[in-house]
């Protein structure tokens, strides 16, 4: 099967393509370095010639809601025009365990307004809203950290290996449409701040970690508001066997 991967080069993007071709599939990817700029639409149309579906795994980073409205907007849109065009019979879209409970975010205004596109376009499409990945509290604190300190706030999440979640992208792109599927989540709640201590621990990396709302994680997020709903998917690994492997890769 033909599928194509937006947002290849990326972490849940790469993944994908790896669980895809292991599975013998023929994966085409999109990005700018790939030669298909999603922003602008030059060279989708022929990127998705003969594919039969696609799997966005796109994102940005701005904590600007107009800027984040206005790529996800942009993107979402061309993809789904070509789509259309090249007769796409399958629109797999990687989004957020949390989404509408979360109203300051200016990243998951971005996703509403892309899950709004998908679910009002023509291309048949699956929504697959995933928890917090296994690297999100690192990632944090690389982004925050001056001076061997950084803030990170204390949510609680319920997070799930990367890896995990590019298998359920696989496995899904290849059956039916399926319109909003459960929520797909790790095993277990963690705390965020322990699991950027932890990480950081493991990689032997010293910070001193302060918790710490903000406005771009604020207190809209705490308590339960991120973890899945009733009935979700939960994915094998967990995080202490993902982070005995990131260990092992040093």
């Amino acid at each position: 099967m033909r599928i194509a991967v937006a947002g290849a080069t990326g972490n849940i993007g790469a993944l994908t393509v790896a669980a895809l071709e292991r599975n013998g599939h023929d994966v085409v990817g999109i990005s700018r370095s790939q030669g298909a700029d999603l922003v602008t639409g030059e060279g989708l149309d022929a990127a998705l010639t003969g594919v039969e579906a696609v799997i966005d795994t796109t994102s940005t980073e701005t904590a600007d809601r107009d800027e984040a409205v206005a790529f996800f907007g942009a993107t979402t849109r061309n993809l789904l025009a070509v789509e259309e065009r090249a007769g796409v019979r399958h629109h797999v879209l990687l989004s957020i365990v949390g989404l509408d409970r979360v109203v300051g975010n200016a990243h998951m205004v971005g996703k509403r307004e892309q899950e709004r596109l998908v679910a009002a376009g023509r291309v048949p499409w699956t929504i697959v809203a995933a928890t917090q990945f296994h690297d999100f509290a690192v990632t944090l604190t690389n982004w925050t950290e001056r001076d061997g300190v950084a803030t990170i706030p204390p949510l609680l999440v319920q997070p799930i290996a990367p890896a995990d979640v590019a298998d359920v992208l696989a496995e899904i792109a290849t059956g039916a449409p399926q319109g909003r599927y459960r929520d797909v989540a790790g095993p277990e709640p963690q705390d965020l701040v322990d699991m950027a201590r932890r990480t950081n621990d493991a990689r032997g990396h010293a910070v001193k970690l302060v918790p710490t709302w903000s406005s771009v994680l604020g207190v809209d997020m705490a308590g339960d508001v991120l973890l899945p709903g009733e009935g979700a998917r939960i994915a094998p690994t967990t995080f202490d066997e993902w982070l005995t492997q990131q260990v092992r890769d040093r």
